[in-house]
């Protein structure tokens, strides 16, 4: 009974929002199994901005934000696509194209991604630039149980996890909002200034869930 009862105490621990607030996930290995799932209640999506900060050296295609439903696996998928040089928003399994981003190895990027479904547009921030907006999917909302993983691409509902699109390097200040972020807004989380946190998901408060080997560890900055 004492071991049940720390056991549902732990468990609950594991469940509480945690501050990660000068953290960052380390992701060590190329892997088809390390992940982390955030956990959020919100299962309906008319409008989302995702922003996040990586650091890798990986010269291979991989994955950056992993968003899927029972109906759509790349539900709001965020990729590098390395033959091509270009990052690639998924919507409803439909995606864009940004080409000319400086993704240069061993240094932090800071990205931000938006859309909307009543113009279907969707813009990429890189490093505090814009792109162009660009139409890919509209009419209808982002909707069903949500599944949010780092480190992975799902290829299925949580599952379908394939080794050559893994992450692996590290990845810090994940934000989601359930509306399109204003570009004096965004530019503020570029610029690590005072910004709105997510409502969707917030770094400062967040509820996750690792997998095999992903370490939460202080984040490394450049010292001058």
């Amino acid at each position: 009974m004492k071991f049940l009862l720390l056991l549902v105490m732990l468990t609950a621990c594991d469940a509480s929002p945690q501050d990660l607030s000068g953290k960052m996930f380390t992701f060590p290995q190329q892997t088809n199994t390390a992940r982390v799932q955030i956990t959020t209640p919100t299962n309906e999506f008319n409008a989302v901005t995702v922003c996040h900060r990586s650091f890798t050296d990986l010269k291979r295609d991989h994955i950056l934000f992993s968003l899927a439903t029972p109906t759509n696996s790349n539900a709001f998928l965020i990729f590098w696509d390395e033959t091509n040089k270009e990052i690639e928003p998924h919507i409803k399994d439909k995606k864009s194209e940004y080409g000319g981003q400086d993704y240069k190895p061993n240094m932090w990027h800071s990205v931000c991604t938006t859309w909307d479904s009543t113009s279907g547009l969707t813009q990429v921030w890189f490093d505090g630039q814009p792109t162009i907006r660009k139409f890919v999917s509209s009419g209808t909302s982002i909707r069903g149980s949500t599944i949010i993983i780092l480190g992975q691409e799902q290829d299925s509902h949580g599952g379908g996890f394939d080794l050559k699109q893994s992450f692996v390097g590290m990845m810090s200040d994940v934000h989601m909002w359930d509306y399109v972020l204003s570009s004096c807004e965004i530019q503020k989380y570029m610029d690590e200034l005072n910004f709105t946190p997510g409502n969707v998901v917030n770094w400062s408060a967040l509820e996750y869930q690792i997998t095999d080997r992903v370490l939460v560890e202080n984040k490394q900055t450049t010292c001058y």
